[in-house]
């Protein structure tokens, strides 16, 4: 790390520090600040988010349209502490959680943890769960249908609710 005052650091050593501040962020933020740097021209600035509940949780994200994480959670304390770094770290017009229905005890649980902890807005669907995990012998090693299943499930349509937080609901 580079210990300069402003008066005498140069413009490129404060470039520096602007990276290495960068490097202190989860690797999916930083995937998604690339993508965002990039200036890709896509028309939608969204962060969508598809969560498939269960015993292993599946997550998939896109932002502008590119998957730049899929995982598995057994928690969903760990869970719900991604989402909202995730959330806070990437600007977007719109932040969508899609969650499926096949499990509304963990998908309830989630958005009300969603809802306590994270201090800002965004949408939820429900998504019709239906059909999105393959039945394929042996394909489940390491969680890969259930991050499949989020995937499908982040690129479905449900019905949208707005999420306030609860210091501007009270």
């Amino acid at each position: 790390m580079i210990l300069t005052t402003q008066k005498e650091a140069p413009k490129k050593c404060e470039k520096i520090l602007f990276h290495e501040d960068i490097l202190e962020y989860h690797p999916t933020v930083i995937r998604g600040l690339m993508i965002q740097k990039l200036n890709f021209t896509f028309e939608e600035n969204d962060l969508v988010l598809g969560v498939d509940p269960g015993q292993r949780i599946g997550l998939s994200i896109f932002y502008y349209g590119i998957e730049i994480e899929s995982s598995v959670y057994t928690s969903i304390e760990k869970l719900v502490f991604h989402i909202i770094g995730i959330f806070g770290g990437l600007r977007a017009k719109r932040k969508i959680l899609k969650i499926g229905d096949g499990n509304m005890e963990i998908s309830k649980q989630i958005v009300t943890m969603l809802n306590l902890k994270f201090c800002s807005s965004f949408q939820l669907e429900f998504v019709d769960e239906r059909k999105t995990s393959l039945k394929i012998k042996n394909f489940n090693q390491r969680g890969k249908r259930d991050m499949l299943s989020a995937k499908y499930i982040s690129q479905r349509e449900g019905y949208r609710h707005s999420i306030l937080p609860l210091s501007i609901t009270g």
